[in-house]
């Protein structure tokens, strides 16, 4: 059994067009709060991001959250949320965070979302760490992200044992009970042959 300490998410600063990734972080929010777990997240106080940083702080949690300067004036509106660790680049702060991390949990959100996403799902995969990562499926939204891995299962390009990297539910309270049960695979680079798809 995994113990945690902090909880890292990575999730859009937007809001999304479904009332359900709001709520969906909300929900997960209370429930890390709720288990004496801390956030670390990406230090913002709008869309999903806000969301979930506002809510394990409204029951009682520690939000610590990691922004480079640039990023100040466009995901930061009023006050800071918890703790707030301003660096000096994107890499930094991805450093940063995983470092605070002992899971990571990925929301709906875009871009920047799913590149955190893979770099941590990579660092598994090359053995660089194993700390759990899921998946918070609100409303289906990684369905599609879901189908894509099947697909580069199936065309050789990652090896099936890779499959059970990711966690995903959509309850978060489900979830955190697998990543507190996971075990990442052994991480090592074994590139797949032809013969091996």
């Amino acid at each position: 059994m995994n113990q945690f300490s902090h909880i890292c998410v990575y999730c859009g600063a937007s809001d999304g067009v479904n009332g359900a990734y709001l709520a969906g972080a909300s929900v997960l929010g209370a429930e890390i709060a709720r288990r004496g777990y801390g956030l670390v997240y990406g230090g913002g106080s709008v869309g999903v991001m806000g969301a979930v940083a506002r809510s394990v702080a409204a029951n009682g949690g520690t939000v610590h959250g990691v922004i480079p300067t640039p990023l100040l004036p466009k995901e930061v509106s009023g006050p800071p949320i918890g703790t707030l660790e301003v660096v000096d680049s994107m890499h930094t702060r991805k450093a940063r965070m995983a470092e605070l991390a002992d899971a990571f949990i990925a929301l709906p959100g875009g871009f920047g979302t799913l590149e955190e996403l893979f770099e941590t799902i990579t660092w598994t995969q090359l053995g660089i760490h194993r700390k759990p990562i899921g998946l918070l499926n609100s409303a289906g939204f990684y369905d599609p992200l879901l189908a894509l891995i099947e697909h580069s299962i199936a065309q050789g390009f990652v090896r099936p044992k890779y499959r059970s990297l990711l966690v995903a539910e959509s309850d978060p309270a489900v979830l955190l009970d697998r990543l507190a049960a996971h075990e990442a695979p052994d991480g090592f680079v074994q590139w797949m042959t032809k013969e091996e798809a």
